[in-house]
């Protein structure tokens, strides 16, 4: 087997890619003596290898002026209505355009800090194509007191889906483990029960559709990616979604036709406690125009 293969199988937390980059460094050493700079090095059993992995250089991010969908703010925190395709915050790929750049440059820096450079002020975060409702703590104690809501699963969050097929029954819970694919880094996937972390969502179709239903999927934990993984784990992919889902022939001409390329999930309920004033807050968002056509499609 190559070496970056085989570390990454053997230490599954980090991707092969990164430990490809970790070779070419000469970070990873044959018996802690000869570094190995070729990640297509071939290993052999018994061989020993140690990984010196260097401490993360995280950039600063910048103030940036992107226009914002606010549905509440006070001095200790704002909730955001988030377009499809805004990143929550920078990471590889997306070193800058994203939410943080632009909560930013709105509350002039006035963010948590809990998060660090890279997430200031960021409690939980949705996928980029995912559109909706997210919360965001200006101050340490509302950092700590929303974080400890989630923890305690209290946070009323539900999102609109729509999903291929009719799901039957027509309510229902998925409670399955979810982590990271063993086949592919990039994606998550159902594991064992101990494995990975538990997750459970509970749904409810509100609307049946051509070969298709409009869902409301409240989660009781916020896994990554555990809507979308949990639909397609009983057999009803959201549609659109480019990793989980795969177009059914009825929906492929619509989607074709909408240019309809992401998952059909949207943040639409926001409920919890405020963290410093005790009062309880509940957010709605509309389900947004490129859902709301696609739903018109689905209806004929």
């Amino acid at each position: 087997m190559r070496l970056d293969r085989a570390l990454a199988t053997l230490v599954p937390d980090v991707s092969r890619e990164r430990f490809k980059a970790l070779i070419l460094e000469g970070n990873v050493t044959l018996s802690g003596r000869k570094a190995i700079t070729d990640p297509s090095a071939r290993v052999s059993e018994g061989q020993c290898y140690e990984i010196a992995v260097p401490p993360p250089v995280v950039a600063q991010a910048v103030p940036q002026d992107i226009p914002l969908v606010i549905a509440y703010e006070d001095e200790y925190l704002i909730v955001i209505d988030k377009p499809t395709g805004l990143v929550v915050h920078p990471a590889a790929g997306n070193a800058d355009g994203t939410l943080v750049n632009a909560l930013l440059h709105h509350c002039r820096g006035q963010l948590s800090g809990i998060g660090g450079v890279a997430r200031p002020g960021i409690v939980h975060r949705i996928d980029k194509d995912t559109s909706g409702l997210l919360v965001v703590a200006k101050t340490d104690k509302a950092h700590e007191g929303l974080a400890a809501q989630f923890a305690a699963h209290t946070i009323d969050r539900r999102y609109a889906a729509i999903v291929s097929g009719r799901p039957s029954p027509s309510a229902g819970t998925v409670n399955a483990w979810i982590g990271r694919s063993p086949s592919d880094r990039k994606k998550m996937a159902i594991q064992h029960e101990g494995r990975g972390k538990h997750a459970i969502t509970h749904y409810k179709v509100t609307e049946m559709l051509n070969e298709a239903a409009l869902i409301e999927c409240r989660l009781e934990t916020g896994r990554t990616h555990q809507v979308r993984v949990h639909m397609a784990h009983i057999g009803h992919a959201l549609l659109g979604d480019p990793v989980y889902g795969r177009p059914r022939k009825a929906h492929r001409p619509i989607l074709e036709t909408l240019g309809f390329r992401r998952q059909a999930l949207h943040a639409a309920r926001l409920g919890f406690i405020h963290p410093v004033n005790s009062n309880a807050l509940v957010f709605q968002s509309e389900i947004p125009d490129d859902m709301q056509e696609l739903l018109r499609q689905l209806r004929v």
